[in-house]
């Protein structure tokens, strides 16, 4: 039993297949995120889902692709985490832009791919290596045009009182914005960035308004000159894209790209339905 895993800040989506690529079970967890995750919140996470616990001895392969997994310490972190917990299981741990890059790229194809929900990424893909020229310091200092910039930017616009009068009042119906609470989930529990993304859905709604479009926009065009113009032929190839801000901005980020002369490729919400194809023609 193979399986797959794509893992974000917020959520991990989990695919077990048999050899022949037949799905066996589907769950979800939290994200896995080992940047902002100890040994024992990953343990807790795995054990909270039956499925997984359940199986966790018949898997004989682990392909996890994950957020946060960018370093070789990061990597071999999850590794050895998954190895002790998934004893009878070969342990492949892999950035999220690779379960990207496999999901949106036709085989031996050349592409920019990015990643744009909870947080950021681009890399590019010559058709066999990933390469990435920007080395990625976490949602605090960088993750232009992510959830969690998204969710810093409406808090900031509430608490600051530049958010419009009836766009304030349905944030106040909305989400709970007792500025104790917020600090609580800010600095004291797991996963900020997830927290902060969650708000994202706030700007998604209401993308029409100035107040957000001045956000979205903006974000856009920092992500295309911070990351996808550090690749000089970002004009030459698509340029696709996974992760739900891109799935549900797609027509605003169209246009952003458009005004760059970039080509939009594919743009996917999660990437899980193509590494099945992938994982079950290379076995």
């Amino acid at each position: 039993m193979k399986l797959l895993v794509d893992s974000g800040s917020t959520k991990a989506d989990w695919i077990a297949i048999d050899e022949t690529g037949k799905v066996l079970f589907t769950t979800q967890t939290l994200g896995l995120n080992p940047e902002v995750l100890d040994k024992e919140e990953v343990i807790n996470r795995l054990d909270d889902k039956f499925d997984i616990e359940h199986n966790k001895d018949k898997a004989t392969h682990l392909y996890f692709y994950g957020a946060g997994c960018g370093t070789d310490r990061m990597k071999n972190f999850l590794t050895e985490v998954f190895k002790g917990y998934f004893t009878k299981a070969s342990v492949s741990v892999h950035e999220d832009t690779y379960a990207a890059v496999y999901a949106t790229t036709p085989k031996n194809e050349e592409a920019i791919v990015c990643i744009l929900g909870t947080g950021s990424n681009c890399s590019y893909f010559d058709g066999t290596v990933l390469h990435q020229k920007v080395q990625s310091l976490g949602y605090i200092a960088m993750d232009d045009c992510s959830g969690n910039r998204f969710g810093r930017h409406l808090l900031r616009g509430y608490y600051f009182n530049k958010m419009p009068k009836e766009l304030a009042q349905e944030f106040e119906e909305e989400y709970n914005v007792d500025a104790d609470y917020i600090k609580n989930n800010l600095y004291k529990e797991p996963n900020p960035n997830a927290y902060l993304a969650t708000f994202a859905k706030f700007l998604i709604k209401h993308k029409d308004t100035d107040f957000c479009k001045k956000y979205i926009y903006a974000e856009m065009e920092d992500f295309v000159e911070n990351y996808i113009m550090q690749f000089e032929n970002y004009k030459e190839v698509p340029v696709h894209f996974v992760g739900s801000i891109a799935f549900y901005l797609k027509d605003e980020l169209t246009e952003v790209l458009k005004k760059y002369g970039i080509k939009i490729g594919n743009v996917l919400r999660r990437p899980i339905d193509g590494l099945i194809a992938y994982h079950a023609l290379n076995k």
